[in-house]
């Protein structure tokens, strides 16, 4: 009898351990102490409130962990490529405007990371993906001004110089500036009939972020404007996916053999 009621007590401490560690990795990251507890000590999967906080949560840290890499697939076509034919400046642009706006507003209003963590790493593969456009279309010299200009005006609104009244604005042009660039986007292949050096990852990984940013923004933030800029964002995003596998099997030189 003693010998299997050791077991026991061997198990314990071990469990107890196991529970911890688990509660260091997710205390306050992902979970707020009572949603921990009513989920990995009680079980109680049908805790709605706390498995929206969870799904939510790991949402958002799933997406800034996809952006690390989102775009790298453009950046290396176009390297690969030598050349940026089909992109258009003036959407980067555009989307690199959007970008910034949502995470300076965010930043400046105190939102957690895991809501806006995607717009910093998507930021700097945008700006790279900008000067390798003028790179390539043979205006280094602007597209290494455009990369002053731009790290210039986003050392400005993240200082306390910038009034919040400037932000809230930058953010609130997010949903014209999104609309735009993509409509120019779709507008440059529809006019060279292919989508050029557009990466087809880096599109579909774009469109499923912005569609579950939809939920982790009314989630995590509460504001309407983040959800509604997702929500664009999402539709936009959408034309250049459909894009893509309409022109899936056309050849990048189509209009030179025409």
């Amino acid at each position: 009898m003693e010998a299997g009621a050791s077991s026991p007590t061997c198990v314990s401490p071990l469990a107890k351990m196991a529970s911890v560690a688990l509660k260091g990795l997710l205390v306050p990251h992902l979970l707020p102490e009572n949603c921990f507890d009513e989920l990995f000590l009680r079980f109680n999967f049908l805790h709605i409130p706390c498995l929206k906080i969870l799904i939510s949560k790991g949402l958002g840290f799933a997406i800034v962990a996809g952006s690390l890499m989102v775009k790298l697939p453009q950046i290396f076509k176009i390297t690969g490529a030598k050349s940026a034919e089909g992109l258009s400046f003036h959407s980067i642009l555009l989307e690199l405007l959007a970008i910034t706006g949502t995470m300076t507003y965010s930043i400046a209003n105190g939102f957690p990371f895991s809501s806006w963590g995607e717009a910093l790493f998507l930021m700097l593969q945008t700006v790279a993906i900008g000067f390798l456009v003028q790179h390539f279309g043979g205006r280094t010299g602007r597209g290494l001004s455009f990369l002053l200009l731009y790290f210039g005006a986003l050392s400005f609104l993240l200082s306390p110089l910038s009034p919040m009244s400037v932000v809230t604005v930058l953010q609130a042009s997010n949903m014209p500036a999104v609309v735009i660039s993509r409509l120019l986007q779709a507008a440059t292949n529809y006019q060279n009939g292919h989508t050029g050096q557009l990466s087809a990852v880096t599109a579909f990984m774009l469109f499923a972020g912005s569609l579950a940013r939809i939920f982790t923004s009314i989630q995590e933030t509460g504001d309407p404007l983040m959800a509604l800029t997702y929500v664009v964002s999402s539709a936009c995003n959408a034309i250049i996916t459909a894009q893509l596998l309409y022109y899936w099997n056309v050849p990048v030189d189509k209009r030179k053999t025409e």
